[in-house]
């Protein structure tokens, strides 16, 4: 990690600029940098490999909290400048919930909140376990072994999301290469431009043709928003976009969970024994994932703000480690354990505030129907290679494994 010098304003000498490079990492290994950082305070500063500039980096769980409940850290002004980030592109949308405030953010997001509630999980439960029970009907069918990534956790979540947004199968695969690739950092800003460009041309003519749906997928409830005046076409296709990637997250999350059980005897042998206690089982892996390179998306302060005894000044970027918030030793006791039992056990895996996940009940129904279907349909389900062997995704902002194999 390097270290550089910077000149300070008048008053206070703040901590040096501290580089960040987006290391591939294997297995559920916590980034060494990430750990280095959340030891030399609460609040330091980072450069990301991209963008311009430095930013505020707060790792306790408190100072998360705040900084993402607080309408002095502004999404939209992230808009106007060139913010330190990971990723390679940046060309943020009208209509985009992760740049939007208060209470653009509210009007942006009620065409489609139906679309993620609970009682629509509920009647969407039945449709995704019987395209689970199909994927695995194959691995069973034609036996050990079985790569699950390939076979289950890419084209499950791809799958059902696809269905919930309201895309026609012939379209699915090349849906489903642009998502990658926006989450990918390999290529550039170039070839994640392209694969942008693709999806949100896509994704408009999909919105227009949803206008005269009587459908309840997404794309018929933006059509019929924009229709009505609710929301601008641009604003639909940017909404649409960031909802339409959730299913990457989701297949390399519970990529990463499966690895733990299948690594760790003692979590599997739990896991199989207490079906019952599973859910809190899962709340613990969720927070103990490192589900991500780096961190996500910055604010800007609109005014200055004292934080963790440091005054960030009007108009300086700040990001939020969710992954250090939930390794935080004064919420999380022993939080380099994996505790089945943790309660409370109150992660921010999903995010905090305003920006909380949009699809995180669907996130959580998809987890839960894939580790119950796959520790009850295979009872001798283990790796079959040494964990060593197992590869993980390389230059991607979501970490996880890119094969899976396993017999039974």
């Amino acid at each position: 990690m390097t270290t550089v010098e910077s000149s300070a304003p008048s008053g206070r000498t703040p901590p040096p600029v501290r580089d960040w490079p987006a290391h591939d990492l294997d297995g559920t290994d916590f980034d060494p940098v990430l750990a280095d950082l959340m030891r030399e305070g609460p609040l330091t500063r980072i450069r990301l490999p991209h963008g311009e500039g430095w930013a505020w980096l707060a790792t306790r769980y408190e100072d998360v909290r705040l900084i993402t409940g607080d309408p002095r850290f502004s999404r939209a002004e992230v808009t106007r400048g060139q913010v330190t980030r990971l990723a390679p592109d940046f060309a943020p949308r009208p209509g985009s919930l992760a740049w939007a405030d208060q209470p653009e953010h509210n009007r942006l997001r009620r065409p489609v909140a139906g679309a993620f509630t609970v009682s629509a999980m509920k009647r969407l439960r039945p449709r995704a376990q019987a395209v689970l029970d199909e994927l695995v009907d194959g691995v069973v069918r034609d036996g050990p072994p079985a790569d699950l990534i390939e076979r289950v956790l890419e084209p499950f979540p791809v799958t059902v999301v696809s269905e919930l947004m309201g895309v026609p199968a012939a379209d699915r695969p090349q849906v489903h290469a642009w998502t990658r690739q926006i989450i990918s950092t390999s290529g550039g800003a170039e070839a994640a431009a392209r694969a942008k460009t693709g999806l949100y041309g896509w994704i408009r003519s999909i919105v227009r043709a949803g206008a005269h749906s009587a459908g309840e997928d997404v794309y018929a409830l933006l059509g019929r928003a924009v229709s009505r005046g609710d929301i601008g076409e641009e604003e639909a296709v940017g909404l649409a976009g960031p909802l339409q990637i959730g299913g990457e997250a989701v297949t390399h999350n519970c990529g990463q969970m499966l690895f733990l059980l299948l690594t760790r005897p003692e979590l599997m042998e739990r896991a199989r024994a207490r079906p019952e206690a599973r859910g809190r089982l899962l709340d613990e892996l969720l927070r103990y994932v490192p589900h991500r390179s780096t961190v996500g998306l910055a604010r800007i302060a609109l005014e200055d703000v004292e934080v963790a005894g440091r005054l960030i000044a009007a108009g300086e970027a700040v990001h939020v480690s969710y992954l250090a918030a939930n390794r935080d030793p004064d919420v999380f006791p022993v939080p380099d354990r994996v505790d089945p039992d943790r309660d409370p056990n109150p992660h921010l895996a999903f995010g905090n505030g305003p920006h909380f996940c949009t699809g995180a009940v669907l996130a959580r129904l998809l987890t839960g129907l894939l580790v119950d279907t796959l520790l009850d349909r295979l009872p001798g389900m283990r790796l079959a290679v040494p964990p060593e062997q197992v590869l993980w995704r390389r230059r991607t902002m979501i970490r996880g494994p890119r094969t899976l194999p396993v017999t039974w």
